[in-house]
């Protein structure tokens, strides 16, 4: 079905090349439900209805069979078995899970974590709150990539490590970490290996066989799913342990209480099953689209800071800072263009990106940063529309400032 599949509603005012205003660039923080998502979801609102733990009757085994299917649709993207998917309430309740669940239960044995400081901050909390429940915790540093070195966590991971958590692909300069490399350390010094995923499933192939993955977390309304459903794969052979965040019924084999949404794994599963047919040519496709941005706004205006590595990073993903701006100035110029600075889950705070301070990016560089993410329903001619845009608005921004700046010298 391609990018028409997921063709918003919006019913602004048309600009150059029909394209309606305001424009989405910030697939990052969420995306629009897949309306084949939403059309195999919807029965299980109204008349398939039942509860998927109800084992008596015929409505609670309609729902479970779904559930079930969503399960085994999951695990297939991954390469994983559907005995190891657990379903939660998003990548923060899975982030939570695996990194409190596993450190708590093997704490007797092992009491030594290891991440990174440009994690999502969820990880980066869930680590924090372990040190203060007396776990040793190492932060790695990254490079000015955004990369870790491998060798730094090759010294950080001791026989008493029993988790390294390190995000598959980073939320807001969309840069890849070496996942088999981590996975292969992890397994030779015997500490499973978590990873938040939540923005390269969908994005780009992940195999949790391949690259050694112990635990994986999912977000489904990062990949055309609905809100407030995710996963977190938990490998059994070998074998990872987790005391449960919740008390409850048992649910999930123990491992997450309360009753499973079954729409919402549906719509997960479904989501899943689109991009495991779709999602090489969508990958390409939004590639070729975020380096034309690139090339068009970085050959136009000058002082263009790209931040994170150049080609190991998400096809969808650019974060670019611009010199000589004041903080926030351009995301406020461009309102009919919806942009972010970062992470929509630290977007209260005033401060700059903590994730591009770890990279060494100065205060004044990093407050000036824009992310921008494509998806599915982004076109050429939004893209070529934003760069316009951009280039409009950051050219004359500047040179606003050098005619003040004249008038008070």
């Amino acid at each position: 079905m391609g990018q028409e599949g997921v063709e918003s509603k919006r019913g602004g005012p048309r600009a150059a090349g029909n394209i309606r205003l305001p424009i989405y660039m910030d697939y990052h923080a969420t995306t629009p439900v897949d309306p084949r998502v939403l059309e195999a979801m919807l029965p299980y609102f109204t008349e398939k209805f039942g509860n998927p733990h109800s084992v008596s009757h015929s409505f609670g085994w309609e729902a479970a069979e779904a559930v079930e299917r969503g399960r085994e649709q999951v695990a297939s993207l991954i390469g994983a078995d559907p005995r190891d998917i657990v379903f939660t309430s998003g990548a923060t309740e899975s982030n939570n899970l695996a990194i409190k669940g596993v450190a708590r239960f093997y704490k007797g044995r092992r009491n030594h974590v290891v991440t990174a400081a440009s994690e999502h901050k969820c990880v980066l909390e869930s680590c924090a709150r372990l040190a203060r429940e007396g776990f040793e915790v190492s932060v790695l540093g990254v490079g000015a990539n955004g990369l870790i070195d491998l060798d730094e966590l090759r010294r950080a991971v001791n026989d008493r490590t029993v988790l390294v958590s390190i995000m598959a692909a980073n939320n807001e300069i969309g840069v890849l970490q070496p996942m088999a490399e981590i996975g292969a350390l992890c397994r030779e010094r015997g500490a499973f290996f978590h990873t938040d995923a939540a923005q390269a499933v969908g994005k780009i192939p992940v195999d949790v066989e391949r690259l050694a993955i112990d635990l994986l977390s999912i977000s489904g309304h990062k990949i055309y799913g609905p809100k407030g459903i995710g996963a977190l794969y938990l490998r059994r052979r070998p074998r990872v342990r987790l005391d449960p965040l919740f008390d409850g019924g048992g649910q999930e084999r123990g491992w997450r209480s309360g009753t499973v949404p079954a729409p919402l794994a549906v719509g997960l599963g479904k989501a899943c099953a689109i991009y495991r047919e779709e999602g090489e040519a969508e990958s390409r496709r939004l590639k070729v689209l975020r380096d034309r941005l690139l090339a068009s706004i970085t050959s136009r205006v000058k002082g263009v800071h790209l931040n994170g590595d150049r080609e190991k990073r998400l096809p969808n993903n650019l974060n670019l800072s611009f010199e000589d701006l004041a903080p926030g100035a351009l995301l406020a110029a461009l309102k009919d263009i919806a942009l972010s600075s970062g992470s929509a889950c630290t977007s209260a705070t005033v401060e700059p990106s903590y994730v591009l301070r770890a990279l060494g990016v100065s205060d004044a560089l990093a407050n000036t940063s824009v992310r921008f993410g494509l998806g599915r329903p982004t076109s050429e001619a939004e893209v070529d529309y934003t760069a316009d845009a951009v280039v409009r608005e950051a050219n004359r921004l500047r040179a606003e400032a050098a005619t003040l700046g004249r008038a008070s010298a």
